[in-house]
């Protein structure tokens, strides 16, 4: 098949077609019409030869050219597409006057053979010039001779294509039109994650739900449906946009309908205060189908953030419920006091106490015995969701087993200092009564903290300090005894930051010399969770007793492998700030 001056035309008109269609730019398929003219001259004349092919915007007239980059002698790779500037030279002397000069971009190819650029070169065409070529030769040099990198073009006649060849440019075409079109699709949804669509259910595949979203097709995972939700071909359904992934079978857009940013969302469309930023969302928690508990805060004193997302007569809230099939929605007041705050997120169960742990981020909550399995909720439903809100674990305990605890805690606190500190029992009382929990706070507190004890002078502080210091003192030589005995190392046993009865730990389970210890893992230490199975199983640490974080775990061992050479001190400390990135991305 020759392009003939019948058919000439015909190439833009099906390239527009295509385009059209396809909402694509006509030019990419002009492109691509010239790739694969460019493919299928290159089997008649050489897979070797570079054949490059331009087809005019206006008249559909495709021009096959060989062009032929100048390269140093030395690197020239491919004869029938490079040459030297020597050769160049001669042949542009041979053609007499009928040589013209001018830009021309050639393509930068990457490591895959994808174009990745174009670059502007000096191009020698072996011919003389036309009327339409005299204003691409203003401003270019026609007298120097070619130099490195300039390229030198010269016409061939255009190739007869027979079926084979045809099909192959066919194939070039839909490639590089399917190519265009995932690009523009990627190109017009990657700025859209985030945000609600509406689309058309098209079918379902293995539980996936495959929706029409007009541009294209996006999935809603199994997962990511709402339980009891069924949908049949064609029934309307509102999603939110959850990713956006450019992948090799062309971009994926990935759907949700239980993600807690879809109901901010949807509270966002039906609340202008919240569209406006007057009123917050500041956390959202949800059970998808059955509950969700959301936190809202007004930046105007004189706006009720609940009421304004309830709604006259629950208006608001109850367009959002319905929409979610029914999941009945908990709004409370954002409060920047974690007690308080989890106070409201409780809600509707009513919290005697609360004791918060900011170091391990616990809280502890206290309800009336008939308030507790309200607190709880149906399948633990209710803390959970609470938990979510506030990023904290939470433990309910009822006033009676409170009660049980604390008295526990208080006998065995008293025992401590009666048996260690030689006291009797209602002097002991008073230590615990007053907040002391263990020895070392007694041994190395202001001795003012033990003067508003009744009953405390001066005196009894000095002679209660010194008992508590040479308990601990006899302790950490027993322990430091037994370590050695363990086989411990004097380079473990300088170590800063190990108290003797860490080093008796470590010496029990083989931890000796300081080598020994750089070689362990953090959860090691700390202790941390192994999930096998499906299954989270707790492994204890070494040193998780003594209460030893992981960051802490992480800085001693990073210490003394620095101390061992085997680490310089800069990269410790940059390791320490990847680990610290790691774990903020994570949260």
């Amino acid at each position: 098949m020759a392009i003939t001056s019948a058919n000439q035309l015909e190439l833009l008109q099906i390239a527009d077609a295509v385009a059209r269609e396809k909402m694509i730019d006509p030019g990419l398929v002009v492109e691509a019409m010239e790739d694969s003219l460019a493919r299928a001259a290159k089997s008649r004349y050489g897979a070797d030869m570079d054949v490059q092919v331009s087809i005019d915007r206006k008249t559909g007239q495709a021009t096959f050219t060989r062009v032929r980059t100048i390269t140093d002698e030395e690197l020239i790779e491919n004869e029938k597409a490079e040459m030297t500037a020597k050769a160049a030279a001669d042949t542009v002397r041979s053609q007499g006057g009928a040589v013209f000069v001018t830009r021309r971009k050639i393509p930068i190819w990457g490591e895959e053979g994808k174009k990745v650029g174009e670059k502007e070169v000096r191009a020698f065409y072996l011919m003389k010039p036309g009327d339409k070529d005299a204003k691409r030769m203003e401003g270019v040099d026609q007298q120097t001779p070619p130099q490195l990198g300039d390229v030198l073009v010269d016409v061939i006649p255009p190739v007869d294509m027979g079926r084979i060849a045809a099909q192959s440019a066919k194939q070039v075409i839909l490639q590089k039109v399917r190519e265009a079109e995932r690009d523009r699709q990627y190109e017009e949804f990657k700025d859209r994650a985030g945000t609600i669509i509406n689309g058309l259910v098209k079918r379902e595949e293995y539980g996936n739900i495959i929706i029409d979203i007009g541009a294209g097709e996006a999935v809603l995972r199994r997962n990511e449906k709402i339980g009891r939700e069924a949908y049949r071909p064609g029934d309307r359904i509102r999603v939110y946009i959850k990713d956006v992934r450019r992948e090799q079978r062309g971009p994926q857009i990935f759907l949700s309908r239980t993600s807690p940013e879809f109901m901010k969302k949807l509270f966002e469309m039906e609340v202008p205060e919240i569209y406006d930023g007057v009123i917050e969302i500041k956390a959202c928690a949800r059970d998808p189908g059955s509950r969700a508990k959301i936190a809202v805060i007004s930046y105007d004193s004189s706006i009720d953030p609940v009421g304004a997302c309830v709604g006259m007569r629950g208006s608001r809230v109850q367009a959002v419920v319905n929409e979610l099939q029914g999941e009945k929605i908990d709004i409370i007041p954002w409060n920047e006091d974690a007690p308080t705050f989890l106070v409201n997120a409780l809600q509707p169960a009513e919290v005697t106490k609360v004791v918060l742990d900011d170091e391990n981020e616990r809280i502890e909550v206290v309800v009336p015995e008939e308030q507790l399995s309200l607190a709880i909720g149906r399948r633990g439903q209710n803390v959970r969701l609470a938990s979510q809100l506030t990023g904290l674990d939470i433990d309910i305990l009822t006033e009676e087993e409170e009660s049980k605890r604390r008295q526990a805690e208080f006998e065995v606190r008293t025992r401590l200092f009666m048996d260690t500190l030689d006291l009797d029992e209602f002097f002991a009382q008073l230590l615990v009564s007053e907040g002391f929990t263990n020895l070392e706070e007694v041994a190395y507190v202001e001795t003012d903290e033990l003067l508003v004890i009744d009953g405390v002078d001066e005196d009894t502080a000095a002679e209660l300090q010194a008992r508590a210091r040479d308990y601990l003192e006899a302790q950490n030589a027993k322990a430091l005894e037994a370590a050695r005995e363990n086989g411990l190392q004097d380079d473990l046993a300088s170590f800063e930051g190990l108290t003797p009865q860490m080093l008796e730990a470590l010496t029990k389970d083989g931890v000796t010399s300081l080598e020994d210890f750089a070689t362990c893992a953090d959860w090691e230490l700390a202790g941390g969770w192994t999930v096998e199975n499906g299954e989270r199983t707790k492994d204890d640490g070494l040193l998780e007793p003594f209460g030893i974080t992981l960051e802490e775990a992480q800085d001693l061992i990073m210490t003394a492998r620095v101390m061992l050479g085997w680490v310089s001190p800069e990269d410790a400390l940059g390791q320490a700030e990847d680990d610290a990135e790691t774990e903020e991305a994570g949260a």
